[in-house]
This record gives C-alpha cells, sequence and structure tokens, in this order.
C-alpha cells in the first residue's frame, strides 16, 4: 500500500505543479485588459484629407476631416473614408492580436498575430505579407445614376397601384 500511497502523492504533486503553472500563466490577463482597453490606432489617408483612429476590436473612435476634405467629390470622399477606415481598422486588430500574443502565445502555441494577418489577406484579397495600407482599394462608386436607375424614380411601375 506504500507504493500506491507514494503514487498517489506523486500525482497530486504534479496536479499541484500544474495548477501553480496556470496561475503563473494568467497573471497577466489583468494587464493584458488594460492594455487592449487603452489601444489606439492612427491611419491618415496619403492625401492627408482623412485621418481615422480605432480602439479595441477594431471599433472606431475618432474620424478627423480636414478642409481640403470638403473639396473632394462625394464619391471620392466617401472612397478615401472608407480606405483610410479599414487601414485603421486593420491597425488596431493587428496591435490587439500582438499583445494577446505577448500574454498567451507561448503558453497556448497560438499565433493569433499569424491568424489575423490571414483573415485579413482573405478579406483584402491581398498576399499575407501586404499591410493594410497595400491593399487594394475598392473601387469608388458612379457618381451618376446609372441609366436603369430612372425605373425606379417615382416608385417605378411596381410600387404603383
Amino acid at each position: 500500500m506504500s507504493a500506491h500511497m507514494d503514487e498517489l502523492i506523486a500525482q497530486f504533486s504534479k496536479f499541484q505543479s500544474k495548477i501553480r503553472e496556470a496561475e503563473a500563466r494568467f497573471e497577466g490577463v489583468g494587464d493584458m485588459q488594460q492594455q487592449i482597453a487603452e489601444l489606439r490606432h492612427s491611419a491618415t489617408s496619403p492625401d492627408g484629407t482623412v485621418t481615422v483612429v480605432a480602439g479595441a476590436g477594431g471599433s472606431v473612435t475618432d474620424l478627423t476631416l480636414s478642409p481640403s476634405a470638403m473639396r473632394l467629390d462625394h464619391s471620392q470622399l466617401a472612397s478615401v473614408i472608407l480606405s483610410t477606415l479599414r487601414q485603421a481598422v486593420a491597425g488596431a486588430v493587428q496591435q490587439q492580436a500582438g499583445i494577446v500574443d505577448e500574454t498567451f502565445g507561448d503558453t497556448f502555441g497560438l499565433n493569433t498575430s499569424e491568424r489575423v494577418r490571414e483573415a485579413q489577406a482573405e478579406a483584402f484579397g491581398t498576399p499575407e505579407r501586404d499591410t493594410p495600407e497595400q491593399a487594394p482599394q475598392p473601387p469608388s462608386r458612379p457618381s451618376r445614376p446609372r441609366p436603369d436607375d430612372d425605373y425606379f424614380e417615382d416608385q417605378g411601375p411596381i410600387l404603383r397601384r
């Protein structure tokens, strides 16, 4: 019975060791949460007309338009805003993934940053090595109505009764 008891004690010691190891690994969670809460990533359009600031989870916290932004055509301005917004959000998400990797990456064998880059590459249709600034810009919306758009003016024939 002594050998059995020694085996149980050894297993219990291993269990306690694993508990201490897990506690040590999760000790940094509070700091990680604080870093994520304070995270900010700013992006400015190449022409300097639009600046967007994004925070944790890609939430947009600020949008600034320069006076020269008002000189842009409405569709150009929309395109510049969306492009800059994508850059700011992508940068914030990459920063957040880096913070998670610093805290847990080695512990669980995660590479959150790489997974985020893969997802962004898929979403933007760019190679993984490209940054959001290098991603192709979406086509701008047409500034004039298309010829078939007049069908819907005056609530078109389908909507009349």
